[in-house]
């Protein structure tokens, strides 16, 4: 399969708001059937205020009217579903929204109450608990504590969010908050979605007693180290198993883990029989465009996978990480780097998700004024590098002016920048180098191989800075990661014709394979050889 993410705030606006919702989504069907994509991952669309744009839920059993209502998702659904495609939900167990009512009751009770059990609140250190409870930071800067509005009781109290304070995480160790997350699971599986995403998987559980973290200064914000804490607790795995056997109950339904834990053996336990199906491969988002790192966050992928017997997942980009055209280096050559990338991910076995854009050659918008800025990365630090607004634009679809097709106003939640017009998904589509053009190429030579079954590849011998690998079914895959062009016969294997090349990220020069460029070749046998 290839799966397609959608923002929903950025993908298609119909009424007018300046803000994408879901029939602007069903507007698009058409469009991502012609890509060739076999389903889409939306990000959260349940009620939230909006603090962490969804993932500050409210309500998590009903449609935040920003986006529409179940019918305009059942239309959706109905919509993606004829056309042989699913839809995958986002789901957000690790914490809720600080307006979900029963934080609101929370906050109004006493210590030690049934309705402070729900979530995570303790008293604080130092003299009257005027310190957090521990040295724990949030994901999103500063204290992962916040002191309880009002409190005057010595020592005063304290609520644990790991990201932003509108985000109090809740007490997995609560029945209310297991059965609550049951009736979620039941909830959107009876309206027919077709699996979840679920987000912080490796969170949701928190050590005995809270300690204390060694170098909390030192952690990356969700990659799991050595000495954190907060993340990948050994009482994970039977949440995820509670989570599974709901799923169980619907047929042919799938769950994938946003777990951001680099060591394949630690991924795997994600995955096992009942747990989750597959978990989300970072590896490439977080690999320069060097060979030696693009190999290296492949073997982990495929690592964790052949540990787990999970298919494994793989992603340039997402809502959380820039986008792979300015990661590369922006312009031409972050274009050309892009676009060898995406014919390595959809070379690889497994499932791939496209990031809504990518497929446009889009680049992270860098010149949005701090006014506009609404990630609370930056509203919690005031680091603009920390703002994820940047991969979170309003898509171009047409025209030559913002809004670009996206909405009717220019007023659009997040400025577009101009000078989109000649990527816009309109012009690019009756392109024959556009990048649009070479990701539909791409996902339909890749449906018509065999061989993507499992998670396994064959390296083969290449020139430094190159890659070279294999599959059974015949697919063979050439990286020059190099600055300079690479003679093919030297890049490829031996006895490889220049007539099996089927598909090119560029165009080869003359005998040579140019810089920043990845090749396809079919190497099936033919009949009658």
């Amino acid at each position: 399969m290839v799966l397609y993410q959608v923002y929903p705030r950025s993908f298609q606006d119909s009424d007018g708001d300046g803000v994408g919702d879901l029939p602007g989504i069903t507007r698009r069907i058409d469009y991502l059937h012609d890509l060739g994509v076999d389903g889409v991952w939306l990000n959260p669309i349940m009620a939230s205020p909006g603090h962490d744009h969804g993932y500050d839920v409210s309500d998590p059993r009903a449609i935040n009217p920003l986006f529409g209502s179940t019918t305009d998702l059942a239309t959706l659904l109905d919509a993606l579903h004829s056309r042989g495609m699913v839809l995958i939900m986002d789901l957000v167990p690790n914490h809720f929204s600080a307006e979900h009512p029963w934080f609101a009751e929370a906050l109004a009770a006493p210590p030690g109450s049934p309705a402070r059990d729900r979530f995570i609140f303790r008293p604080g250190s130092g003299d009257d608990g005027a310190a957090p409870p521990n040295n724990w930071p949030s994901v999103f800067g500063g204290s992962a504590w916040d002191r309880v509005p009002g409190d005057t009781s010595a020592p005063s109290q304290w609520y644990l969010h790991l990201f932003d304070s509108s985000q109090p995480d809740v007490n997995w160790d609560n029945p209310d908050i297991r059965a609550d997350m049951d009736r979620t699971l039941r909830h959107w599986l009876e309206l027919g979605v077709d699996g979840f995403r679920i987000d912080v998987a490796h969170g949701m559980a928190k050590p005995p007693g809270l300690p204390d973290i060694s170098d909390p200064d030192d952690l990356p914000q969700l990659v799991v180290s050595d000495n954190e804490l907060r993340f990948d607790q050994p009482g994970v795995h039977e949440l995820h198993r509670r989570i599974r056997s709901v799923v169980d109950e619907f047929d042919d339904k799938r769950t994938f883990a946003e777990a951001w834990i680099g060591r394949p053996e630690r991924l795997a336990r994600y995955l096992a029989p009942d747990e989750l199906h597959h978990a989300f491969g970072f590896a490439l988002t977080e690999a320069g465009f060097a060979a030696d790192e693009i190999r290296a966050g492949i073997e982990d992928t495929l690592a964790a996978s052949r540990l787990s017997g999970a298919a494994p997942t793989w992603a340039l980009s997402n809502h959380d990480v820039i986008r792979e055209v300015t990661r590369y280096g922006g312009g031409e050559l972050g274009l050309a780097r892009a676009r060898a990338m995406a014919l390595v991910v959809l070379a690889l076995p497994g499932i791939p998700f496209v990031y809504a854009g990518a497929e446009l050659g889009l680049e992270n918008s860098g010149d949005i004024p701090d006014e506009r800025l609404t990630d609370p990365n930056f509203l919690r630090t005031g680091d603009r590098t920390a703002a994820r607004d940047g991969e979170r634009v309003p898509l171009p679809w047409s025209g030559t002016e913002p809004p670009y097709g996206f909405s009717t106003t220019v007023n659009t939640w997040l400025p577009q920048p101009e000078g989109l017009a000649e990527i816009t998904a309109e012009r690019q589509a009756h392109e024959p180098g556009s990048m649009l053009t070479l990701y539909r190429e791409a996902i339909a030579l890749r449906k018509s191989f065999a061989g993507y079954r499992e998670p396994d590849i064959t390296w083969h011998d290449a020139p430094n800075g190159c890659l070279s690998w294999s599959y059974d079914g015949g697919v063979h895959l050439l990286l020059n990661a190099t600055s300079t062009p690479v003679d093919f016969a030297h890049l490829a294997p031996a006895g490889a014709r220049e007539d099996e090349i089927i598909l090119v990220s560029t165009s080869l020069e003359g005998g040579d394979v140019p810089a920043n460029t990845a090749v396809w070749l079919d190497r099936r046998p033919r009949r009658g050889n």
